[in-house]
């Protein structure tokens, strides 16, 4: 996870912030899941999401306090609509999206979320130190970020939408996002599972869309990125 201010990067066992002004690196364990619940289809699929939400708003979270009142807004921002008729929900969840978009991509976060997966993607080659040195450069995309998700979650909320049976159109706006995150995430698992042409194809139109929300980092911020990564495996060996 890159914000302004920093990179998060998150294990199943810890988390770590790396901050960008080059202070010292905090590292917290993750609170712990029942197995059981981490494994049921469709619902390991919230408990997933409310993992990644843990560097926000976890004890020491890397967001400041103004920031975390702003992504509550953004995660209960589906609840407001309710009160908008529903000819106007679409325009203002278009318009509520792009605002928070903006919000949530400014500064150096750009550049940062391309360190973050370059670092991460240095790991995984084990060239660790060569990136660290500016002698490697790995891929600053990558495809298990959040980007590809979000761009699978807008293609099944939008068939969803087109099936949706329920008859209670005014809980429409809290139910259907909930079951597009559901569904979502039960096709991401499998998509990451696999490397067939269909997985590829899934995961390609965030792939694409990670043109616009990375930035080419440079050597700096890649290390802001890595000092997160190096304390993530030191502290999982």
């Amino acid at each position: 996870m890159a914000r302004p201010n920093g990179v998060a990067i998150v294990s199943d066992r810890v988390w770590c912030f790396s901050p960008a002004d080059g202070g010292p690196v905090a590292l917290r364990s993750m609170p712990q899941v029942q197995s059981g619940l981490a494994r049921l289809p469709f619902l390991r699929g919230l408990v997933k999401l409310w993992a990644a939400l843990v560097p926000i708003f976890g004890r020491n979270a890397a967001a400041r306090p103004r920031e975390r009142l702003l992504l509550l807004a953004a995660i209960g921002a589906p609840l407001p609509l309710l009160a908008v008729p529903a000819s106007y929900r679409s325009i203002a969840l278009v318009l509520v999206t792009a605002a928070m978009l903006v919000w949530m991509f400014r500064g150096r976060t750009l550049k940062l979320h391309g360190a973050e997966h370059r670092a991460i993607a240095a790991a995984e080659v084990r060239s660790l130190v060569a990136s660290w040195r500016g002698e490697a450069r790995p891929s600053r995309f990558s495809p298990r970020c959040g980007t590809n998700f979000a761009a699978l979650m807008i293609a099944v909320s939008l068939s969803l939408e087109h099936i949706w049976v329920l008859p209670t159109a005014a809980l429409t706006p809290v139910l259907l996002p909930l079951v597009s995150l559901m569904v979502t995430m039960e096709i991401w698992l499998a998509a990451q599972r696999s490397a067939g042409r269909l997985a590829r194809l899934l995961l390609w139109p965030g792939l694409l869309l990670q043109r616009l929300t990375t930035r080419e980092p440079t050597l700096h911020e890649t290390r802001i990125a890595l000092r997160a990564v190096a304390a993530v495996l030191a502290a999982d060996r």
